[in-house]
């Protein structure tokens, strides 16, 4: 859904990413970065139940996170490998979210709504393994109600809103999320099963047994999808 304004990300990151290439940074260093910044404002802050100053140090690294692809563009430095380690690193960025959120939750007290942030974080990855595994047999799996970004505006503007106090928000979030998760993988589930029914299995991009094959959700990502923007071979 938020996939809609990505032309308009491109247009406002690629001048940022200039800048920033001047210094010398690669792409993957910024993938890096960026994600151990939100490991970090994650796991150190939410389990404190600091819940907005972890929102705002999350935030300021996922918009950080979002310049390697540009970075990777302006430089010509695009590569499969980029896309694989964006797309690998941002499924530890969601689980140390969702931890942070179920660990403070339930040093609260808050034990179920503790258990709706796991259900979360496991329904998550199902929705991205459903997509990349979908993808690896050759299907198309482009659709979710509430796909990556979807999933992290929710959670992150419920736990800086509870942060500052507003209550309920944080539970009714989780418990959307929750709702919305289990649709969507629901949708990716029919939509593959729609294309195997109607034809044959089309040949896989790799080993079909492997249990590892695709690229995850590089399309939610918006400009972070190193292998799908821009000409030239990443180095």
């Amino acid at each position: 859904m938020l996939n809609r304004i990505r032309p308009a990300l491109g247009r406002v990151l690629t001048p940022i990413g200039r800048t920033v290439a001047r210094t010398g940074v690669s792409p993957n260093a910024i993938t890096v970065i960026g994600t151990a910044g939100v490991a970090a404002g994650a796991l150190v802050l939410f389990p404190r139940g600091e819940f907005f100053w972890g929102t705002l140090v999350i935030t300021a690294f996922v918009l950080f996170d979002m310049l390697d692809g540009a970075v990777a563009r302006v430089t010509g430095k695009i590569s499969k490998f980029g896309a694989f380690l964006d797309s690998t690193l941002d499924r530890v960025a969601d689980a140390a979210i969702f931890s942070g959120l179920m660990i403070g939750l339930y040093r609260d007290g808050q034990h179920v709504l503790a258990g709706v942030a796991l259900f979360c974080l496991v329904a998550g990855v199902v929705v991205s393994y459903a997509k990349a595994r979908a993808e690896g047999l050759g299907y198309t799996c482009n659709v979710g109600i509430a796909e990556r970004s979807e999933r992290l505006l929710i959670a992150l503007v419920a736990a800086g809103l509870d942060g500052l106090g507003v209550p309920y928000v944080l539970a009714i979030a989780l418990w959307v999320l929750a709702v919305l998760s289990t649709v969507t993988v629901g949708q990716r589930f029919a939509t593959v099963y729609a294309q195997a029914k109607a034809a044959p299995a089309p040949e896989a991009a790799g080993p079909a047994t492997s249990g590892e094959s695709g690229n995850s959700e590089d399309e939610e990502n918006g400009e972070k999808a190193h292998a799908k923007a821009g000409p030239g071979p990443r180095r």
